[in-house]
């Protein structure tokens, strides 16, 4: 399961993760405060976003060449552009300035932020664990001249799979950056499963957006995303030749968060033949194959 879904409400489950753990650092620091010592709750909270803040302006600096020519991009959270360490380390350093300034708050600040953190590292490393070890699913799915096409056809190489649907303005919205990847990666395979759209629908769309993709293919039922664990839209999967989930994205991609995923793998080599499927599978006339 990638994503903690209740009627429309859906979150990715790392997200969930970190909500718990501030819920939990917040709960223990008020315990413990109830024994002597003043409330943590605004101090964690104030935390908690510095550490967000440091993570983001982290993330913005490693990967400033996919911001410099739109610097409003920087601003939009939506992208998930977050590097967890650096969020870590100066909301430890701030928890001990804090400590240090207020004798009160140093024994229920610090059992609450160590609990969080602590939390937060081992829920964060089970969740890698089982995400690596879920295999591409065995799925059926069809292509833009209406033929069937089993998944694992496209084992065998490194895959980049998107779940979209047209009627999702995140999955608007970053279409181009996917394009633009699929065009500059050949070395990677990118599949486009639409999600519960009829052919001419989606075929409408691309033609008016002007996108060429290669790949699309259609999951009428929703299949797919039941089996990976995610009915959230847009979700990009990232597997590794040999079928092994590599890392997930639920939500909106921007240039640099998608370059961020990107790094599982290997950099591409220019005298390499791109990407092809386990065999060869019929494109027609439209380019939406």
């Amino acid at each position: 399961m990638l994503t903690f879904t209740l009627g429309t409400f859906a979150i990715a489950l790392n997200h969930l993760l970190l909500i718990s753990a501030l819920a939990l650092a917040t709960l223990v620091g008020w315990r413990v405060a109830k024994r002597g010592g003043d409330n943590p709750e605004s101090a964690l909270f104030s935390l908690f976003l510095l550490g967000m803040l440091a993570a983001r302006v982290a993330f913005v600096a490693l990967y400033w060449g996919h911001y410099r020519n739109d610097p409003w991009q920087i601003i939009d959270l939506r992208d998930g552009g977050f590097l967890a360490w650096p969020g870590v380390i100066v909301l430890l350093l701030a928890a001990l300035y804090r400590g240090w300034r207020r004798p009160g708050l140093r024994r229920p600040l610090g059992f609450g932020v160590a609990s969080g953190v602590v939390f937060w590292l081992l829920a964060t490393l089970s969740l890698n664990i089982y995400e690596q070890g879920t295999r591409l699913p065995e799925i059926t799915l069809r292509n833009a001249a209406g033929e069937t096409i089993e998944l694992s056809d496209y084992q065998g190489g490194p895959l980049v799979i998107n779940l979209w649907a047209t009627w999702c303005p995140p999955c608007r919205r970053e279409m181009p950056v996917l394009e633009s990847a699929q065009q500059q990666r050949p070395d990677l395979t990118f599949l486009f499963v639409n999600q519960a759209e009829s052919m001419q629908s989606v075929a409408t769309f691309l033609e008016t957006q002007g996108l060429s993709l290669n790949n699309v293919l259609f999951d009428r039922s929703g299949r797919l995303g039941q089996a990976v664990g995610s009915m959230a839209l847009p979700t990009t999967l990232f597997y590794s030749p040999d079928g092994r989930l590599l890392s997930s994205h639920l939500g909106e991609l921007s240039n640099a968060s998608l370059a961020r995923a990107l790094e599982n793998f290997d950099s591409p080599n220019p005298t390499a033949a791109p990407a092809t499927s386990a065999r060869k599978l019929p494109c027609p006339a439209s380019a939406t194959c």
